[in-house]
């Protein structure tokens, strides 16, 4: 299985900034769509950014466009830098994978096949 490792979730308050990271061990993510998507309670996982394995195509959910930034680091970490962060913003966050074409504005959570364990984002005052 393709399965990644989550970090860099935390508490910030508003206005701040955190960088998600989800990294890979055993396998390159270079060749693989990634998608961050993010539960809150009670809600279904919502799809946040995404990169195509090239890196060219990038998409966010509009909340979030101008504040997050979703790039590829090395050929086995991906990086989302959230900045101006909302409480609207908290929960938490997964990186998905897989080897199918399906980063696009319409991506959903069931178009990725792996999942890492999640990193949890707070944001309050």
């Amino acid at each position: 299985q393709l399965k990644t490792v989550e970090s860099g979730g935390g508490l910030v308050q508003p206005g701040g900034s955190l960088r998600l990271s989800c990294s890979s061990t055993d396998f390159t993510l270079d060749s693989l769509d990634i998608g961050w998507f993010r539960e809150a309670p009670g809600q279904g996982r919502e799809g946040i950014a995404c990169i195509g394995r090239t890196g060219d195509t990038k998409n966010y959910l509009d909340s979030v466009k101008g504040r997050f930034t979703i790039s590829r680091i090395n050929t086995k970490l991906v990086y989302l830098q959230m900045n101006n962060l909302k409480p609207e913003d908290a929960g938490a966050y997964y990186c998905g994978t897989t080897r199918d074409r399906a980063c696009g504005p319409r991506s959903k959570w069931w178009d990725y096949s792996y999942w890492g364990q999640g990193t949890q984002v707070t944001v309050t005052s």
